[in-house]
């Protein structure tokens, strides 16, 4: 039943996180046209307010020393910077985006606004995950 309680929360954040996600506008595809033609400020303030909101995070919980729902330490380790890998995985984010108009973090609440069609770009980032899965070894890291 923990778990069962883990999965309620994890839903019920999910769909408030969603709502407001559509409530600030940021599954509008215009106004990702905006900030993609330099138009508004609209997007970038909120993608700056998340830099900062996941900056701050990160040094919150390196700094306290916070555990996971579970009880285990918070590990946050650093990488050796990978530029191919960067410049790479950028691209083929920015081109999925472009192709589909929506950034992947909220395609279910596009799905569940009522844009159906996004079903097709889940299914598409799930296949690219097994994709990936499966030449992952071959892949600059």
């Amino acid at each position: 039943t923990q778990q069962l309680m883990k999965n309620v929360i994890g839903l019920v954040l999910g769909v408030v996180f969603g709502l407001i996600l559509v409530k600030a506008e940021v599954l509008s595809w215009f106004r990702i046209q905006e900030m993609f033609a330099f138009q508004s400020f609209h997007m970038y303030g909120i993608i700056g307010s998340a830099v900062e909101v996941g900056a701050l995070s990160v040094f919150i919980i390196r700094r306290s020393g916070a555990k996971s729902l579970d009880g285990n330490p918070i590990e946050l380790k650093d990488k050796a910077p990978n530029h191919i890998a960067a410049y790479a995985g950028g691209t083929l984010f920015g081109l999925g985006w472009a192709m589909t108009g929506a950034c992947p973090g909220p395609l279910y609440a596009l799905v569940g606004s009522g844009t159906t069609v996004m079903l097709l770009a889940i299914l598409s980032g799930i296949l690219g995950v097994y994709v990936y899965g499966a030449v992952r070894d071959r892949l600059p890291h």
